[in-house]
């Protein structure tokens, strides 16, 4: 895999080919996005296994991260052209009813997409499509330590004969610097830290961003939940891709009623998942390092190991783990874990449960376990983060049409929103033209100003502006 290091280059390469991607209008982009979408449905095989050998993850879950971007062009590609279309507001005075403006959405014409090593083929293609969709040509910044399924996925780009606007960045954590110094406009999944530096030098070169930032997400569950939903919903929620998700359930707050049972329940079901087929080791030694020292603080401190809790750093395992006895001391409570431990916290009720589901700097996602769909819908309304399932642990990740963004910490913007997942990649460009020709001495606004002139162009934009009496005055 040759590592690219002219990035000045290749932004150029794709910045002189982008014109012509724009000019063939979103119909022509849509039909090789949909040509796209069936050369990786047949290289799926190749593609997943290469997913899988980077990140280790079980085959179902490399399979499922394959299919979401494939998913993602089949429900874009039938709604680009209605996104796309140019508006026509309407003069919003008198002033302007002579005048017509039209408001077309241009877009930014190299989009840096710049992605981590957790889902490394599901966010490359799914912040790339919508870019490619708005008329943007786009390059892929991949992990260094998971670039194979990506890179295998980009070519086929080039394989069906598509215009030269999709590439991949293969190299070291530099190039992805250097890339934020060339785009204009940068997409980033990644840790918050990493964030806030990409996020100062677009705003030293007042170009925009987009960044998905870490999570500490929260599940409450409520004395009148289903528990054995419950339970099954926040183990997936926490352990699938081995708890390596921005979204995984990092926090559990559980009333005081139902506590106990829960507990028991939660700890017999990840007692019984399997290794590998179940929950993968984690992807990075780094990462091992981080979720142990989050376990031995966490024990250090007093919290109990309900279920779990040997690990491998050879092999980069850390058993599925139940903590009891956490608190908010604790940084498996406080900060990011990002791997299969789960801390269970009992509280008094709902009100302790959003308070302190609230306390943390994150906020990207949260759920909710009642059989109140109505009480679940006026907690979600006080937590503080851009999506709340009820019942559910992960639905917003896979729901398209609305919005997946972050509060406080967890990021500026995201991605997905129906339109607004294309049109986050445009610059709106508004066009006024008359509605009928009108000779120059009916422009009350050009020079030269007269007293008369004044006085009439005064009453009329009086007259416009106000409301009652005051319409009148001058």
């Amino acid at each position: 895999m040759n590592q690219v290091v002219d990035v000045p280059g290749l932004v150029s390469e794709l910045r002189a080919a982008q014109p012509e991607w724009e000019r063939l209008g979103v119909e022509a982009r849509t039909r090789w996005l949909r040509r796209y979408a069936e050369w990786l449905l047949d290289n799926q095989e190749r593609i997943v296994a290469a997913l899988a050998a980077d990140t280790g993850k079980p085959t179902v879950e490399a399979r499922i991260e394959f299919t979401v971007p494939v998913d993602l062009i089949k429900y874009s590609a039938r709604h680009a052209r209605g996104w796309l279309r140019p508006g026509h507001p309407a003069p919003p005075n008198l002033l302007n009813a002579m005048k017509q403006a039209t408001v077309t959405h241009r877009p930014y014409p190299v989009v840096a997409v710049i992605t981590p090593w957790n889902f490394p083929l599901g966010l490359s293609l799914c912040d790339a499509i919508p870019a490619l969709l708005a008329g943007a040509a786009v390059v892929v910044k991949p992990a260094s330590a998971t670039p194979r399924s990506v890179i295998a996925a980009i070519q086929g780009w080039a394989e069906i004969g598509a215009p030269p606007v999709f590439r991949v960045l293969h190299g070291p954590g530099s190039s992805g610097a250097a890339l934020v110094e060339q785009a204009d406009f940068v997409q980033f999944t990644g840790s918050t830290e990493v964030g806030i530096r990409i996020a100062e030098r677009c705003a030293q070169r007042l170009v925009p961003c987009g960044l998905e930032l870490g999570g500490k997400d929260a599940a409450i569950v409520l004395a009148d939940a289903d528990l054995d939903l419950a339970v099954r919903g926040i183990a997936w929620g926490a352990l699938a891709n081995a708890g390596q998700m921005c979204t995984s359930v990092e926090r559990v707050y559980v009333e005081s009623a139902v506590y106990p049972r829960f507990v028991e329940r939660l700890s017999a079901h990840v007692g019984a998942l399997r290794r590998g087929a179940d929950v993968a080791p984690l992807v990075t030694t780094d990462q091992f390092d981080l979720v142990r020292a989050h376990l031995v603080d966490a024990l250090a401190a007093g919290a109990r190991v309900a279920v779990g809790g040997n690990t491998d750093r050879d092999a980069k395992w850390v058993q599925p783990t139940v903590l009891t006895g956490v608190d908010h001391t604790m940084a498996v409570v406080c900060e990011e874990t990002f791997g299969p431990l789960i801390p269970v916290i009992e509280v008094a009720d709902a009100d302790e449960a959003v308070a302190l589901a609230n306390s943390s700097r994150f906020g990207l996602s949260a759920s909710v376990w009642t059989r109140d769909t109505r009480r679940g819908r006026a907690i979600a309304a006080r937590l503080d983060a851009g999506s709340v399932n009820i019942n559910d642990s992960h639905a917003n990740v896979f729901f398209f049409a609305a919005p997946m963004d972050g509060w406080k910490q967890s990021g500026l913007g995201g991605r997905f929103g129906g339109a607004d997942s294309v049109l986050r990649y445009c610059r709106p460009q508004t066009v006024t033209a008359p509605r009928a020709p009108i000779p120059y001495q009916r422009y009350l606004l050009w020079f030269p100003y007269t007293p008369s002139g004044t006085v009439v162009l005064g009453r009329i934009m009086r007259a416009l502006a106000a409301t009652g009496r005051r319409r009148w005055g001058w």
